[in-house]
């Protein structure tokens, strides 16, 4: 069971100062109805929930300037929200906290395609930023599975990814620069429409960094040109490893395919019944995107097709029509949903070297057994960022800490075979007790120096990405100095 800290009984104390500051800070922007909070009280990690002491919807940055400069002085802890999918529970907010949601903050403020750019408030949805740029001819590369609803706030707080991650890379790599807000209220640029110039690599440091050293409010994002054409393929075949060793080898041969998405059997079941994308009936699947003019799109086929032959696949299925493709893409989307219908899951997403997957799907089949849980698994298999989803009945007493125990094995068994804790959703709260696992105690210190500099009170996003011992110590100590500066 997931822990959180208990909430500063000053800060519930003075509640009604708090809100009454906030009002005055942004005026029309405040929610403290205990009703209305609710909506607020989780992410996509439904499992755990706590509503805040109070929600902000800010319209503009400087709005959320003056919104955090009073919680600084305040010490009131903010957690940031940009559409609430978070998989890790990385908007879940504390007792004791002010959330910042940034569902307001939606415009385009300038689209130039001779620079190949778009700049944006960060409360827009992934999708509607490539909607913007098509007219022109451009797209949006990171397309994450919730790209109909997830901000582009988000993606950046967690470095998000996506099915076609493996040619494009993720939100890192399409990120040219971000207007920062500190939790003091000081606003710095990062980068610009030519990326970071030529000191310390401060973008680098906030993509990823899960709302612990600011809130993005603008950003400025890479957009490229659509591709001529793009052809999906389904190939079959009749177990996940030999599936995970054709992915592993396609790698090898020097292709590089748009996307390579991997679904199992239950995953297949679950998403045809769900979406009839017409996928076959078979234990493993790989959904195979290239890109081109019509004879490059043949070409890489036909070397694709040679490399999976070899693993003898039950059906290797080229799209013919834009409505196959899209029903093809379309299953692949909405197969979280579909799992969905079957009951309650954790949604995990370790990453691992492509060269380890036929043992580490061999392994996780092993730990489902022990642990009496079904996995199904549907990932980007490409990049070896795995999604395995372990099942469980959350009426059932015990189940859900069953079912954390189980994934936390499944993430150790990711380090053990050199991969990482999270290629994508984020630590949160969700793999924070985790990370010793991967970093040392040195690597730990380092990374909380960092948000000793750009959070000094360490106000924001509590009890997330540090494991709990270490956040709290590290907020005790900041609270210490606060009082001794008094």
């Amino acid at each position: 069971m997931i822990q959180m800290p208990e909430p500063d009984t000053a800060v519930l104390a003075n509640r009604a100062g708090i809100i009454a500051a906030l009002r005055q800070a942004a005026p029309d922007a405040v929610i403290d109805d205990p009703a209305e909070t609710r909506v607020y009280e989780c992410d996509a990690l439904s499992a755990y929930r706590c509503a805040p002491l109070a929600v902000v919807l800010p319209r503009s940055t400087e709005e959320v300037s003056v919104v955090l400069a009073t919680c600084h002085r305040l010490g009131v802890p903010v957690v940031p929200r940009g559409a609430g999918t978070s998989l890790a529970g990385g908007s879940m907010p504390t007792a004791d906290a002010v959330v910042i949601g940034l569902a307001r903050m939606n415009k385009v403020l300038e689209i130039a395609p001779e620079d190949r750019l778009v700049r944006v408030q960060t409360g827009r949805t992934n999708l509607s930023v490539t909607t913007a740029v098509e007219g022109q001819g451009f797209f949006f590369a990171p397309d994450p599975s919730s790209q109909l609803a997830c901000a582009i706030g988000g993606n950046i707080a967690m470095n998000s990814g996506g099915a076609h991650c493996l040619k494009y890379g993720v939100t890192t790599n399409n990120l040219l620069g971000v207007r920062l807000v500190l939790m003091d209220g000081t606003i710095v640029d990062l980068g610009g429409p030519s990326g970071e110039g030529p000191s310390l690599d401060l973008l680098g440091v906030v993509c990823g960094a899960e709302g612990q050293l600011g809130i993005v409010t603008e950003a400025t994002l890479r957009i490229l040109p659509k591709p001529a054409g793009a052809r999906p393929v389904l190939v079959a075949f009749d177990s996940s490893e030999t599936a995970g060793a054709c992915v592993a080898a396609i790698i090898r041969s020097g292709v590089l395919p748009v996307a390579i998405e991997f679904m199992d059997g239950p995953c297949i079941a679950a998403t045809e019944a769900h979406s009839g994308a017409g996928y076959p009936d078979c234990e493993a699947l790989l959904i195979i995107e290239v890109e081109g003019s019509d004879p490059e799109i043949d070409e890489q086929l036909g070397l694709i097709r040679a490399v999976a032959q070899s693993f003898d696949p039950i059906e290797f299925r080229e799209s013919q029509s834009e409505d196959e493709s899209r029903r093809i893409w379309l299953g692949r989307k909405s197969a979280f949903g579909a799992m969905g219908q079957l009951g309650d899951y954790i949604c995990l997403d370790g990453t691992i070297p492509v060269s380890s997957l036929p043992v580490v799907l061999a392994e996780i089949g092993v730990l489902s057994k022990r642990y009496g849980l079904a996995v199904a698994n549907v990932f980007h298999a490409g990049d070896g960022n795995m999604h395995p989803l372990i099942l469980y009945d959350a009426n059932t007493p015990g189940e859900l800490d069953k079912a954390e125990a189980l994934g936390a094995d499944i993430l150790r068994l990711c380090v053990r075979a050199g991969g990482c804790l999270t290629g994508e959703h984020g630590v949160g709260i969700e793999k924070r007790d985790l990370m010793r696992e991967q970093y040392s105690s040195a690597d730990l210190e380092a990374q909380m120096r960092v948000k000793d500099v750009f959070d000094p009170g360490w106000l924001l996003n509590a009890a997330k990405v540090f494991p709990l011992d270490l956040s709290a110590e590290r907020k005790r100590v900041a609270r210490l100095g606060v009082h001794h500066a008094s």
